[in-house]
């Protein structure tokens, strides 16, 4: 049976969304081919027919996680004043709800420990994300009149990644909250954003 583009597209895009979320419950290194096509209700023998190989396939499946979650978030504040749109980035990123998600959200925190043993595509995928990220909040800073825009964009994005890094780590729920609580105060003071609250 013969499919047309559009339907190839759909089901690629069906299998990426699972290995998304295979990535973020595994990791990239227990990503299972057969498994992932399983959950998309394919077979595995129509993977090839959307990907050249499994490195290849980890590396679009990274690319596509940067597609949603607080990136999509960001793009879509892209109109809003640059306060408000900051303000509002490091508050869902730095919350209890982000926190808990394991199905969604940053890929970065996923992502972190396992991307300098990723091939090469794979971390270049990577790279663009952050590059991606680190790019709009700097356009959003640099409207705010803030003279290293660049640099304190690459700082803050590190910043909002570890503490839900940690945040996510800590056993205790109420230290978990603080870790949050204290990166969304001290950062957003950092970036000169406190009038928006």
């Amino acid at each position: 049976m013969r499919y047309d583009s559009e339907h190839k597209a759909r089901t690629r895009q069906k299998v990426l969304d699972e290995a998304a979320k295979a990535i973020r419950e595994e990791g990239p290194h227990r990503l299972g081919v057969a498994g992932v096509m399983a959950r998309a209700g394919l077979t595995h023998g129509g993977f090839y027919a959307h990907f050249p190989s499994k490195e290849a396939f980890i590396a679009d499946a990274i690319a596509h996680m940067f597609e949603g979650g607080p990136t999509a978030m960001l793009e879509k504040v892209k109109g809003a004043p640059p306060r408000e749109a900051l303000t509002g980035y490091i508050d869902f990123y730095l919350s209890a709800r982000h926190r808990d998600s394991r199905s969604g959200g940053c890929p970065l925190p996923y992502l972190a420990v396992d991307a300098p043993r990723l091939s090469e595509a794979s971390r270049e995928r990577y790279a663009k994300g952050v590059a991606h990220l680190t790019g709009i909040i700097a356009t959003h800073l640099a409207a705010l009149g803030r003279d290293h825009a660049e640099d304190e964009a690459s700082s803050a994005l590190a910043e909002l990644v570890g503490a839900l890094t940690l945040a996510r780590a800590e056993p205790d729920a109420d230290r978990s909250d603080a870790i949050l609580e204290r990166s969304r105060t001290h950062l957003k003071r950092r970036l000169g954003l406190e009038a928006a609250q």
